[in-house]
């Protein structure tokens, strides 16, 4: 028995000691590899289960089948052919094209749709315009009235022979009851799930999510942006209660074919099969240069971060973000912080009352670091405003499904547009901008006077920061 007794702790040390190890070998930020080896060898057995679910970052290793040439040739060439850059964006088009490996496409248009009231009609329009093929990708897919209208479109596309293929995350799936996926696959249409937690055989990737929300038909239009299917994107919703705000956003052009390939990746990646269908090459008549910017834990883990960095350095004028969620990584911090000291004017919208109330705390313990060097953050009154715009002097956007937060730019798959184009700039600087005049500022001492119990709660939200 005693034999045992020193085998069994014998062991225990060595699976403390060897996740602590693993931790101090494989995290990359300093505070993220100490808090580990805390825990693993001040709990030595329940230390080292807590990493094994949710600190060993699987993420890399089972998902880098994901990284293609999206957007290159074998050598690894752009595969559209470069085009004229105003002198205007070609820093910013320079620090994108070095990040992300990625021509600019040229003849693009871009239409802002705000609220589920705009952007849900003319997506089941295109749907039932389709002639060849639909994809949709989407977090969260509700079986409530405007997730019906959106699967009875998609049945009605399947009867016409369309290829309609329909990726769901399988995490964001549950947050709507009975789950939509079941009466799709009645219907016949494909359905794949990207990652869906399940015991047999186990998979406990909850942290690996697919953020993306992308809606493809025929290969020459797209819409993206940061909402979901379901009645909440609704101003008004059928029970007569306020949805939440939002901006989808409809793209024809060429960077449908660069947004096509994103969706084929996690296809192949959630179902096996990847069935490619016939290239075309959509007409050109619009204005807007466009890029996408992949962002997940297959690729660079900083890419999308690095971008924001740069723009937000090339600035000469302003910087505007409206954002749902805020806890950006120290470099974008101390980017914003500079740009504002050097006179440029940067603008940060936040919803007064978040959905996500931690959320809202943790943000509220690091907004001084931002206020004190003179950037301007606003809280907007009710309802809750899910729309995720970035903006630089009025022509430089982003648009698609990011957060600023460490779950977006860390954990999460995204798909970023970024827009060259002074006309659709400056529309998103206006709307930003209409919105900041009806909310109210954040002052450097409204934070230092917080009472002493909600700044405690702020503060050990905040430390929870890379979780949330």
């Amino acid at each position: 028995m005693a034999t045992l007794q020193w085998l069994g702790l014998v062991g225990v040390f060595l699976l403390s000691t060897g996740t602590a190890l693993h931790a101090l070998l494989e995290k990359r930020e300093p505070p993220a590899a100490f808090a580990w080896i805390a825990v693993c060898l001040l709990f030595p057995v329940l230390g080292p289960i807590l990493y094994f679910f949710l600190g060993v970052n699987r993420i890399r290793t089972r998902a880098r089948k994901l990284v293609g040439g999206l957007g290159s040739s074998d050598d690894g060439s752009p595969a559209h052919p470069p085009v004229e850059i105003p002198t205007a964006f070609r820093q910013q088009a320079r620090i994108s094209a070095a990040v992300t490996g990625l021509p600019l496409t040229a003849g693009n248009t871009v239409e802002a749709l705000p609220g589920g009231d705009s952007a849900y009609p003319r997506m089941l329009a295109a749907i039932d315009a389709a002639n060849e093929r639909v994809y949709l990708s989407t977090y969260i897919f509700e079986s409530n009235t405007s997730g019906e209208r959106f699967a009875d479109a998609l049945a009605r596309a399947h009867q016409r022979g369309v290829d309609v293929r329909v990726l769901l995350d399988g995490a964001g799936e549950w947050y709507s009851w009975p789950r939509i996926r079941h009466r799709l696959r009645r219907s016949g249409i494909h359905v794949a799930r990207f990652l869906p937690p399940r015991l047999l055989p186990p998979s406990l990737l909850i942290n690996l999510r697919n953020h993306r929300k992308l809606l493809l038909v025929d290969g020459g239009v797209a819409f993206t942006g940061g909402m979901n299917i379901g009645d909440r994107h609704l101003r008004e919703r059928p029970d007569g209660t306020p949805g939440i705000r939002d901006v989808h956003f409809r793209i024809d052009g060429p960077i449908t074919s660069q947004l096509e390939t994103v969706f084929l990746d996690d296809w192949e990646f959630a179902s096996g099969a990847r069935d490619a269908p016939n290239a075309v090459e959509p007409p050109a008549d619009g204005d807007a240069l466009c890029r996408v910017i992949v962002d997940g834990p297959n690729e660079d883990l900083h890419r999308l971060t690095m971008v924001l960095v740069g723009a937000v350095a090339a600035a000469r004028e302003q910087v505007a973000i409206m954002t749902p969620y805020f806890l950006p990584p120290r470099e974008l911090i101390s980017a914003l912080q500079a740009a504002a000291v050097r006179g440029v004017t940067v603008d940060v919208l936040l919803p007064a009352r978040n959905n996500l109330p931690f959320m809202h705390w943790a943000t509220r313990n690091m907004l001084w670091e931002l206020v004190k060097w003179g950037v301007r953050v606003y809280y907007q009154p009710g309802p809750f405003d899910h729309s995720k715009l970035f903006v630089v002097d009025r022509h430089y956007a982003q648009v698609g499904s990011a957060n600023l937060d460490p779950r977006s730019l860390r954990l999460n798959f995204e798909a970023v547009v970024e827009i060259y184009d002074t006309t659709f700039g400056a529309s998103v600087a206006s709307h930003i901008e209409h919105a900041r005049q009806g909310a109210a500022p954040v002052t450097l001492e409204e934070l230092d006077n917080r009472p002493l119990l909600p700044r405690i709660r702020d503060a050990v939200c905040w430390l929870f920061t890379p979780y949330l």
